[in-house]
């Protein structure tokens, strides 16, 4: 086969990959048995398993379904492990297996990786942690999204039922910054030893900055997350969430100034409340005054303390952080899952 020939090939198969609505919009790399073959030679899991499903529509995802979509997204074999660690951290979740995927508020998988495989496959834990430009973070966020549209069949304008959506329904994965957190790693808040390979998951609503760089007061800081956390708009009803990605320099600003992780928890469920009348004014008064989260005072805008997950992400060179807002009213499972591999 001549060059011009394989491109040709090439051309074709990428077309006829859009007209079988097998893409998310990007092009998918053309995938053989061989190259399943070698994704599922890197994972002591059966082929038959299966590893996600959505029960109310009666679907299901078994191990080579999940390596056929991996290929398809552009991972390299070696990524596949943490792909289906990624997918057991998911099906952990209540709102995932509860038709979290098609959701009107289209929610995101945010992918959180720890240990030192984090440096074996590249992934991105740095500056531009959230954003394009790593293959590894890319691709292992995206063969999630693939397996929603190809093996459950929740598209847009079809099963999914999304709003608007969200940009992060492609590229939501992250590597913790272990580094240069002052506190232990989210997976061995959840229980795991030091080092071990691990993923935790859940799904996400949007993603808000908070630019602080004018305050070393670690109270004056937490004070300007709050006032992104309390925003009404984020309440539904009766329940609202938050979380945080930290950069490195709010993380060690919060340490040095004498707040463990959990503190930060506790600050911020404690004094992220609005009243009454401040939901009443939005058109979101409550008239249950026994509700969760909800007392004489107002609404906690976080279900408990320990539901607000803390993540230390990014680069060491501006003091810029985000508040996440995981979806679900049950809260997430704060789980995290080793990453198996042969």
């Amino acid at each position: 086969m001549t060059d011009v020939e394989r491109l040709d090939y090439t051309r074709l198969a990428l077309e006829h990959a859009y007209e079988q609505g097998w893409t998310d919009g990007l092009p998918v790399v053309p995938v053989t048995g061989g190259m399943v073959e070698e994704f599922l030679a890197t994972t002591p899991r059966p082929r038959d398993e299966v590893v996600a499903s959505v029960p109310h529509l009666e679907r299901e995802c078994t191990v080579e379904q999940a390596a056929v979509n991996a290929a398809l997204a552009g991972c390299r074999a070696e990524y596949f492990p943490v792909v289906l660690a990624a997918w057991d951290a998911l099906m952990n979740q209540r709102v995932v297996t509860g038709g979290g995927w098609q959701s009107t508020s289209g929610p995101a998988p945010l992918i959180v990786v720890n240990g030192p495989i984090r440096h074996e496959l590249g992934i991105n834990s740095a500056g531009g942690v959230l954003g394009p430009g790593f293959r590894a973070n890319a691709t292992i966020a995206r063969s999630i999204g693939l397996v929603v549209r190809n093996v459950f069949g929740i598209r847009p304008h079809e099963l999914e039922q999304a709003t608007q959506g969200l940009p992060g329904r492609w590229t939501l994965c992250v590597g913790e910054n272990e580094e240069e957190s002052p506190w232990e790693p989210l997976s061995v808040e959840h229980g795991l030893e030091p080092g071990t390979n691990a993923v935790s998951a859940l799904l996400l609503r949007t993603c808000e900055f908070v630019d602080n760089r004018h305050t070393k007061d670690p109270e004056e800081v937490l004070w300007d997350f709050c006032d992104t956390v309390w925003r009404t708009g984020a309440a539904i009803g009766r329940f609202s969430s938050a979380g945080l990605i930290l950069s490195p320099e709010h993380a060690q600003l919060f340490a040095d100034g004498g707040f463990a992780k959990r503190d930060v928890q506790q600050w911020l469920y404690d004094h992220a409340v609005r009243t009454h009348a401040d939901l009443e004014r939005a058109g979101k008064a409550l008239d249950e005054r026994d509700a969760p989260g909800v007392d004489e005072y107002g609404l906690h805008m976080t279900p408990s303390p320990e539901q607000i997950p803390i993540i230390v992400a990014g680069a060491r060179n501006a003091a810029m952080s985000m508040v996440v807002r995981p979806f679900g009213f049950g809260g997430w499972s704060r789980t995290s899952h080793p990453v198996q591999r042969v």
